[in-house]
C-alpha cells in the first residue's frame, strides 16, 4: 500500500465520520425545528467535523520495525505423479445375493388384517360416499365454529405447585 492510498483511505474515512455527525445532528434537529434549520445545523456540523479531523495529523511511529527478508520457498519437482494400487480407496463391501434374499414383489395379499391401514386408505369397500364426506365436514365445522371457553385448569395447578413446594420441604 502506497502513501498516496492510505492517505485517500484516511480522508474517506474523515468523509464517512463527517457525514455520520451531519447524519445524527439533522436527525435530531428534524425533531426539534423546521427542517431547513436542520439542514443547515447538518451542513455546519459536517463540515465543521471534517475540517476538525483533517487538521489532525498522523504523528510520528513511537516505536521501530524489524526489518523482514522474503524466504524462498522450494518445493518438489516431480516429473509425474503416479498413481499406484496402494492409492486407491477400499471398494465398499457388496452384498452378496442368493435365492432366498430376492425380494419377488408379486406376493397377493390373502386378506387385510384390521390394523393395516396403509392397505386400507385405497380400500374402495371402505371409502366414504360424498354424502359421508359433506356430514363429516359440516359436523367437524360446528363443532369448531362454536365459541367455548377452554376450561380453567388454574386452581389444579395452583394445587400441584402447592404439593411440590411441600414434597421439597
Amino acid at each position: 500500500m502506497s502513501w498516496n492510498s492510505a492517505e485517500s483511505l484516511e480522508e474517506w474515512m474523515d468523509v464517512l465520520a463527517a457525514a455520520a455527525l451531519s447524519l445524527a445532528v439533522s436527525f435530531a434537529a428534524v425533531h426539534a425545528a423546521s427542517p431547513l434549520i436542520a439542514f443547515l445545523l447538518a451542513a455546519i456540523a459536517g463540515c465543521g467535523a471534517y475540517a476538525a479531523l483533517r487538521a489532525v495529523k498522523p504523528g510520528s511511529p513511537s516505536f521501530r520495525l524489524a526489518e523482514f527478508t522474503k524466504g524462498v520457498i522450494e518445493l518438489p519437482i516431480y516429473d509425474e505423479l503416479i498413481l499406484t494400487d496402494a492409492d486407491r480407496l477400499p471398494a465398499p463391501l457388496a452384498p452378496t445375493e442368493t435365492e432366498d434374499d430376492v425380494l419377488i414383489l408379486d406376493d397377493i395379499l390373502v386378506g387385510l388384517e384390521p390394523n393395516s391401514q396403509v392397505v386400507r386408505l385405497f380400500d374402495p369397500s371402505i371409502m366414504p360416499t360424498p354424502g359421508q364426506l359433506r356430514r363429516r365436514i359440516d359436523r367437524h365445522l360446528d363443532r369448531t365454529g362454536r365459541a367455548s371457553a377452554p376450561p380453567d385448569d388454574s386452581q389444579a395447578l395452583y394445587d400441584a405447585l402447592a404439593e411440590l413446594r411441600r414434597s421439597l420441604n
